[in-house]
């Protein structure tokens, strides 16, 4: 540690009233009314840190005092919105470095990730920077996915940065390299889904779709259990029905899921979402489902559809939505 931490360490310990630089500050107490029920117990070093904020800010005075103060009391309620916004304020009026404000909420994140007011003030820092901030905040989120990979501040943060700063090159394979370590990491694939649609370099979901249907085919066959790379799948054929009935790799993949997992509840709510949208199976696909009849259902009768049959078995095999399988029975026409 060096001698100015030290320092600083050491001046953190004094209270404020015996710091000569705050001798002209009178603290304005918390106003709780003449009979409070319940008052709160605030710790002193808190209660303290707040009467002196409450008269800084009566004030308004924007200073570098008043922006150490802020420090001190965002480390002791880092969710206090309106100190975080008044020391906004005071980083416009002194014209503050906003790479040193950075390297403060990184340090704020360490112990609180998911703080919805350190992360619109870490939005604001990194837009009064433009692109010059770009490279640092992917880096940021990054190191926030180390910790916590499904951390939704940190991707809606990196979306943000990607959309206004720019940094698309190289976001397909970080997604990549996400599903690589973790093929149920469901944020990487909604990452993925961001990238194939809104990067300038990638031509458009059209353009991806040939070689982002065989990559989420190929990751079903490994893990069919695995909800997202199906969800991934019908949304690579977002607004284009006639695409998604058509491609024989739909299908195809359900078959062979079928035909090694009969009870894949996937497999067949995407087989009966495409016998809605008027696919045609073939006779090997309806075998594989009448293979799973029920025993109270016959999928021979004329009047027992594979639709029909689908159901069914989905009413079974997925007993927290049985009333809805039998609502969609219902509704086959």
């Amino acid at each position: 540690m060096s001698s100015s931490e030290g320092e600083t360490e050491r001046d953190a310990q004094v209270p404020l009233f015996a710091r000569p630089e705050w001798a002209d500050v009178v603290p304005i107490p918390q106003d709780d009314g003449p009979n409070p029920v319940v008052p709160i117990a605030y710790k002193d070093d808190f209660r303290e840190t707040m009467d002196y904020f409450r008269a800084v800010f009566k004030a308004n005075e924007l200073s570098h005092r008043s922006l150490a103060l802020t420090s001190l009391a965002i480390t002791l309620n880092s969710g206090n919105y309106t100190i975080w916004q008044f020391r906004r304020r005071i980083l416009e009026a002194i014209d503050s470095d906003m790479h040193f404000e950075l390297e403060f909420t990184e340090q704020i994140a360490k112990t609180n990730s998911k703080n919805y007011q350190l992360w619109h003030h870490r939005r604001w820092v990194a837009e009064k920077l433009g692109p010059e901030a770009t490279e640092g905040e992917l880096k940021f989120t990054r190191k926030i996915f180390n910790t916590d990979a499904k951390n939704y501040h940190a991707w809606s943060h990196r979306q943000w940065v990607l959309q206004n700063l720019g940094g698309w090159k190289g976001e397909l394979d970080y997604c990549q390299k996400l599903l690589d370590e973790d093929i149920f990491n469901n944020s990487a694939w909604n990452q993925r889904y961001f990238v194939v649609t809104k990067s300038p370099l990638l031509g458009g979901l059209i353009a991806m779709r040939d070689s982002e249907v065989a990559y989420a085919v190929e990751s079903i066959k490994s893990f069919p259990e695995n909800e997202s790379p199906w969800r991934y799948l019908r949304g690579l054929y977002k607004d284009d029905i006639v695409s998604w009935v058509n491609d024989p790799r739909v299908a195809s993949v359900c078959l062979d899921v079928l035909e090694a997992k009969k009870n894949c509840v996937f497999a067949l709510t995407t087989l009966l979402d495409l016998l809605c949208l008027g696919y045609n199976p073939s006779q090997e696909l309806i075998d594989a489902v009448s293979g799973m009849g029920l025993p109270d259902t016959n999928p021979t009768r004329p009047d027992c559809g594979l639709a029909e049959l689908i159901c069914s078995i989905l009413g079974q095999e997925d007993p927290m939505r049985t009333n809805y399988w039998t609502w969609r029975k219902s509704q086959l026409t």
